[in-house]
């Protein structure tokens, strides 16, 4: 999918609506202004579209032949590649029902009919001026290493970035189905940390494929909504270091780092070249010199020593 967002110009407007006289007034208003203009018909039509270009914006008419506006704006809402793409609803001053319900398929602002071409470069200017900002935001952040998510009181997730969306993929594994929802071990700790007021919030800290993710929550201001900044990098282990900090035999120590890459003892002994149970035996004294029970336990205690 190809951008024709432009940091510096106005930008590019999809408009989608059936009638060919309001196609022509938003047209002509908006390329007067210095926007680029894409035109769709219908749902369908834009839908299609939207596979080969991404518009800054998207005017969307609510009622249509075929595919309406409404299924159109949930159907690019559960798109992660159209997801944050504006959405402004086109609707007549007295459809307050439809109104409602295009807000509630994740438009952010509406324009009435019929229009007036101040107000319709205002508000498009206004949600453009957001959208960039959050831009500006989400590469700041990813600079930082860190990716952003937003979620509600119950831990469903109400935004994310990118990249954000990449690390939960990669955390939930092969599993499907995850939009909206965190994996199970950030959403329990998300759920604990906003019950909890302590002073010094619980970092949250995940093993996944020997990649470390770690997670800490806050409340955004006046929205109801917790922020949450995702890092990971590589836990890679310094064998000798940790060998001689924790009194492990250079075997053993091996065994813990497969471990902690979710290799199970049959993996291990097949990349040791030993058998399952020389494996487990290896783990029984990693257990005892450890002072634990479990496997996760003995690689968390690891992880803690070398900062990881």
């Amino acid at each position: 999918m190809s951008s024709f967002s432009s940091a510096n110009g106005p930008g590019t407007v999809m408009i989608v609506d059936d009638a060919p006289g309001n196609l022509a007034l938003l047209s002509d208003a908006l390329q007067e202004a210095g926007y680029r203009v894409l035109i769709a018909t219908d749902g369908i039509s834009a839908l299609e579209q939207l596979a080969y270009a991404t518009p800054d914006i998207i005017l969307l008419d609510g009622i249509m032949p075929g595919m309406d506006g409404f299924e159109t704006c949930r159907r690019l809402k559960l798109n992660p590649a159209t997801r944050r793409i504006p959405i402004l609803f086109m609707t007549a001053l007295s459809d307050l029902d439809n109104l409602l319900r295009g807000f509630n398929e994740g438009a952010v602002d509406y324009i009435v009919k019929p229009f007036r071409n101040e107000e319709v470069l205002a508000r498009v200017g206004a949600q453009l001026t957001q959208a960039r900002a959050a831009q500006r935001a989400e590469q700041a952040l990813s600079q930082g290493g860190f990716a952003a998510l937003a979620v509600d009181a119950n831990a469903g997730i109400t935004w994310l970035t990118a990249e954000a969306a990449q690390y939960l993929h990669d955390l939930a594994g092969d599993r499907d189905g995850l939009a909206g929802v965190l994996p199970a071990p950030l959403h329990d700790w998300a759920r604990r940390e906003m019950r909890c007021d302590a002073a010094a919030p619980e970092i949250c800290t995940l093993l996944r494929d020997g990649v470390r993710y770690s997670a800490a929550i806050a409340p955004c201001q006046n929205s109801g909504e917790y922020l949450v900044l995702l890092q990971r990098r590589s836990a890679d282990w310094d064998i000798d270091a940790v060998r001689g900090s924790l009194g492990l035999t250079f075997k053993e120590t091996e065994v813990l780092m497969w471990i902690s890459r979710g290799k199970t003892n049959r993996d291990i002994g097949l990349i040791l070249g030993c058998s399952p149970r020389t494996v487990n035996k290896h783990l029984e004294h990693i257990f005892e010199k450890l002072g634990v029970e479990t496997r996760s336990a003995a690689v968390a205690v690891v992880m803690e020593r070398i900062g990881g």
